[in-house]
């Protein structure tokens, strides 16, 4: 983009944006997650795309209203937001911090996209055993997994690979 001015403001959009904390696991952002696809201009206004973890995330909606309640505020009345759906969102877009702050908060990260085709049980996210045992398929949201591990007794979320 030729235009500081401009370049600027899709920066300051995307802070924003980006620093909008996941409704539903609130110790990550919409960046951190790879959430926030992009911040662009699209018919000489600011564009903010969206891909939500999954296409039947309940949170979708609260998603971009959060959105556009965050860029109303700053002033930036005149910026879009759009749900993308494709390509479809991947575990492989969080960030190394944010995998962090998910151990942290007592949610086992994916080891990669289910495409990488890695089966193993995730580490707990407590003390680090891998000796776990599935729970359930699902856990405190569709996106997650519940287990326990075997070493310090603890249950855990796991976020799926997808």
């Amino acid at each position: 983009m030729a235009d500081p001015a401009a370049a600027a403001r899709l920066e300051t959009i995307r802070a924003i944006v980006g620093a909008i904390p996941d409704p539903e696991i609130p110790v990550v952002t919409l960046a951190d997650l790879g959430i926030l696809r992009d911040v662009l201009i699209d018919d000489g206004a600011p564009l903010v795309l969206l891909t939500p973890t999954y296409s039947g995330c309940p949170a979708t909606e609260a998603i971009a209203a959060q959105a556009r309640e965050a860029l109303d505020a700053a002033g930036f009345a005149d910026a879009r937001v759009r749900t993308v759906l494709a390509p479809a969102w991947s575990t492989d877009w969080i960030g190394e911090d944010a995998r962090r702050k998910l151990r942290d908060f007592g949610i086992a990260p994916p080891a990669c996209s289910a495409a990488c085709g890695a089966r193993t049980p995730p580490a707990c996210p407590r003390c680090g055993s891998g000796e776990v045992e599935q729970v359930s398929r699902w856990g405190s949201t569709p996106c997650k997994a519940h287990y326990r591990c075997l070493a310090c007794r603890e249950p855990f979320d796991y976020f799926k690979p997808y």
